[in-house]
Formats: C-alpha cells, structure tokens, sequence
C-alpha cells in the first residue's frame, strides 16, 4: 500500500512538472486573436512542436519574464495571418501594433538569455519607462515621437501621473510612444537637460520628435488627461512646429 502511495505520488510529480513546463496553445486564428488582444505585449512561438528548435529556450525565458504571457501555435494555417512561413518567434504588442520577429532557420545563436533580452527589449508598452534596455526598442520602432513625463521615482505623483497617461495612450497608438523618465536617478540628468530640467522642476511633460530632433514642453500647470491630450493633438496639427524649443535657456510657452 506504502509502495502504491509513493509511486502515485512520483507519477503525479512528474505530471505537475510537465505542465509547468508546457505552454498553452493556441488551436485556431480567433485563439491566436485573442491571446495577442489579452495584453499590451504578448509573444507566440510558432513551432511545430515541443521538439523544435528554441521551445525549451522559449520556455525557460518565459519563466523569467512574468509581465510577457507566452503561448505555442503549431497550426500553420494560423501562421499564414501573421507572415510566418517557417518556425518562428514573434513578439505582439499594442503601443506600436508591432510584430517583431526571430526566425529560427535565421538565427546563428539560439538560447534563453538571447529571449530574455529580446523579450525586455521590445517590452513596449503603452507607457514604459525608459531605462538603457527599454531605450533600444523605444528608438527602434518606426513610431518616432515620444510623449515623455518627467517624474521622481518616490512622489505621490509617480505612479498617478504614469496610470493617468498610460490610460490615455491608446488614444494615440501608431502617433506617439508615451515614456516615462524618472528624473530621480542621476543616468536620466542628461534626458532632463536636454529639456532645460532638473530634478527639482518635475513633473513635467515633453514631445520630443526623432524625425525633426525637436522637442517641447508642456507648460508648468496641472498634468490633466485633457491637457496632455490637447498637447499631443496640438503636435500632430502641426501647432507646435513654431513654438520655441524646450531648452536650458526658456521654458516653452504654447
């Protein structure tokens, strides 16, 4: 009796483990659909199957990356939606509506820290706070233009301030990428002065636009969702083009 317990209990190990390691899958289109639609950014292994090339990798990078949901598609009717011919994986997100790609029968180099760094390097989302990694996908993607909130890490406004605008984000998907840059640590002075800021001005919201290498600042005043919003709609109807750059030497004034 003693035997049978411990070798249920072995068996049920065993099957524990496998499905910790098992990632869920996606049958059909309107599965892939909704499992990209469930989050800002999302990536999918298009593989044949558990024994393909980067699944293990896959796996493993997934546990170490708990804000990016990860799923395995094996039906290549599926892959046909998203351009993928051969084994793949491809991280989706909403800030940009960005595919971004690793073809396997393409990469030289295969492993779980090559995932987890492009996983954290393309983490983009609707806000995203800009650090030396998140800098290389902020500046990679083909949207140019950056909403910025300057803010100190600790205040009472940090967090506010970064669900307020994160909320109104989508509003300008494809138009802007919203980052936050927290002025508390002295690797982000050189940002902050770059708009004629210090530490002790924030917060604060900027455009600065990659195309034209122009920036402004909102004017000093309260951080409303509507403000900010008339800021970004003022940019894209071309307002901003003859206002005085943000800089050391002035505030810009709408």
């Amino acid at each position: 009796m003693l035997v049978t317990l411990i070798v249920c209990l072995l068996v049920s190990s065993v099957i524990a483990t496998d499905k910790d390691i098992a990632l869920p899958r996606l049958a059909d289109t309107e599965a892939a659909e909704a499992f990209i639609d469930s989050a800002e950014v999302v990536v999918i292994g298009f593989l044949e199957g558990e024994e393909s090339r980067g699944y293990k990798e896959l796996v493993a990078a997934s546990k170490r990356v708990d804000s990016v949901r990860v799923a395995l598609c094996t039906e290549k009717e599926v892959w046909a939606n998203y351009s993928v011919s051969s084994d793949t994986i491809a991280l989706f997100r909403k800030a940009d509506n960005h595919q971004e790609n690793i073809v396997l029968d393409q990469a030289k180099k295969l492993d779980a820290d090559g995932l987890v760094n492009f996983f954290t390097i393309n983490e983009i989302r609707y806000i995203t706070e800009y650090n030396q990694v998140s800098a290389v996908g902020l500046f990679n993607s083909e949207v140019k233009t950056h909403l910025l909130l300057f803010t100190n890490r600790g205040t009472k406004e940090y967090t506010e301030l970064r669900d307020r605008l994160g909320a109104l984000a989508p509003e300008f998907t494809g138009k802007f990428l919203f980052v936050q840059i927290n002025g508390a640590i002295k690797s982000n002075s050189r940002s902050l002065g770059y708009f004629g800021l210090k530490s002790k001005d924030l917060p604060r919201v900027g455009i600065y636009d990659g195309d034209s290498d122009m920036k402004w600042l909102l004017p000093e005043g309260e951080i409303s969702t509507e403000r900010v919003r008339e800021f970004c709609q003022s940019f894209l109807q071309g307002e901003l083009k003859e206002v005085k750059q943000a800089g050391a030497e002035a505030k810009t004034e709408l």
